[in-house]
């Protein structure tokens, strides 16, 4: 029996925003790992650049199976709350508990401080799949209509970078005020207070969301969805393009914070009200960010997606090549190119959201069979894959130039450090745009696949 939906109506403002705050919550995390978990562990935990690295990457095995086994369980739930709602309501205490714990950097040795990080960074892993997964799977559900969901996407990216703006505007400051001089205790209890608030926001965006495609029970094995997924060959493609892109920005969120203490000379003073260097460079570009998730529905309407990521992806590197010029005096200009970039960023990761859907719909359209879950949750793995590895190079780079925390830098070592906060992820972004000549789901493309379902839902 073909999936069936109960409406045909355009989602509600309530229901757009209920589920775009669902990002938000995910991105008080995302946003202040990106942001300053390798400066945390490094500058204020004590644990060596490369350490750090490796475990950021070790996590990721795990995330390899967990990521598309709860993808697989996901699609096999079935509630009177529906498939992918229910993991907001149970997900949302565990996650908030160890994003807590994996800040509260007990005074262990330094082999107990590793161990530590290790065990509460996979373990807040494990949980934000736990969540995070059904809560991307949702996005497929909510409407049947390709133009709705690219305006749920908008709002969930304008909450999500309204999020991590929160974070990249009073992390440092909280942590400054809270901690009177102590690091640790400063970002244990910053943390704290983004901990709750992201819980009591995935109950919220359960609470105003509803699945309006409904799913017949899932009957075929998880290797047979793999196998099927594999053969979309644009979700493959895509898939790729957003691991590059997303190693290409975390390594420039995660090099930031080096880039103005060690490369402009910032002595960590506030510059306006009570805001750092670091909290004003990081807070212009997620503005950029929101204003970019803002005009990508407005853009579609025009281009196809792929061909707009394309175009974003090469501008942004043309904008960050030009930032490696720019003289550490000119601290204006450089957060002016910023905000521009991270501008075209947050078109590029509007339409791959969408577009992750649009890969659902035609792995529906050509099989019968709707495996949101697990395409999506194949998705959040290249995301959480491209976000590891992000905050990893740089840390890798920091032991290759001979960085050493809290010190005067060599020319060496400062070149380094401006090469991977410009030229490194300029690379990337290019490469990740380039493979979107391979996408094959075009405008056009995704009407015929979307009234193609329709007619058979509707005929189910």
């Amino acid at each position: 029996m073909q999936a069936q939906h109960d409406s045909q109506q355009p989602l509600s403002f309530k229901e757009k925003l209920g589920y775009g705050l669902g990002d938000m919550a995910s991105n008080f995390y995302l946003g202040f790992f990106g942001l300053y978990l390798l400066y945390y562990f490094t500058d204020i935990y004590g644990l060596a650049p490369a350490a750090v690295a490796l475990m950021l990457l070790i996590s990721k095995i795990i995330d390899a199976v967990s990521d598309p086994l709860m993808g697989a369980i996901a699609d096999r739930t079935e509630t009177k709350w529906g498939k992918y709602r229910p993991y907001l309501l149970w997900g949302a205490l565990p996650y908030g508990l160890l994003g807590f714990a994996i800040f509260f950097g007990p005074n262990f040795s330094d082999t107990g401080k590793l161990i530590y990080a290790y065990v509460t960074y996979i373990g807040v892993m494990l949980a934000f799949t736990v969540i995070n997964v059904p809560y991307s799977a949702l996005l497929a559900v909510i409407s049947p209509s390709s133009e709705e969901r690219t305006k749920a996407t908008t709002y969930r990216l304008v909450c999500a970078g309204i999020g991590t703006l929160l974070i990249a505007a009073f992390a440092t400051p909280l942590a400054k005020f809270l901690g009177d001089g102590d690091d640790v205790i400063g970002f244990r209890l910053t943390m704290a207070i983004f901990a709750i608030a992201s819980v009591l926001i995935f109950w919220f965006t359960y609470a105003t969301t509803k699945e309006r495609i409904r799913l017949p029970k899932h009957e075929s094995s998880i290797l047979k969805d793999i196998s099927v997924l594999l053969k979309n060959t644009s979700w493959i493609m895509l898939a790729c393009a957003c691991i590059l892109v997303v190693i290409g920005l975390i390594a420039r969120f995660s090099s930031i914070i080096y880039y103005v203490k060690y490369y402009m000379k910032d002595s960590g003073e506030a510059v306006f009200w009570i805001f750092d260097r670091v909290a004003v460079f990081t807070s212009f570009g997620i503005i950029g960010q929101i204003i970019g998730a803002m005009i990508a529905s407005s853009l579609v309407i025009y281009f196809s997606k792929h061909r707009i990521v394309l175009f974003m992806c090469l501008l942004h590197s043309v904008l960050l090549i030009i930032g490696y010029f720019v003289p550490p005096e000119m601290y204006s200009l450089t957060v002016l190119l910023h905000f521009f970039g991270i501008g075209t960023f947050g078109v590029i990761i509007t339409l791959f959201f969408s577009m992750f859907t649009d890969c659902a719909e035609y792995g529906e359209w050509l099989t019968g069979k709707r495996t949101s879950g697990l395409t999506v949750s194949a998705s959040m793995f290249a995301l959480k894959f491209g976000s590891a590895l992000g905050g990893a190079l740089p840390g890798f780079i920091l032991a290759y130039v001979g960085f050493v925390a809290n010190a005067e830098q060599s020319l060496e070592t400062v070149t380094g450090l401006r090469l991977m906060a410009t030229a490194l992820p300029a690379v990337l972004f290019t490469i990740g745009g380039l493979m979107m000549l391979f996408y094959k789901l075009d405008k056009e493309f995704v009407a015929k696949i979307e009234n193609d379902l329709k007619y058979r839902r509707q005929n189910a």
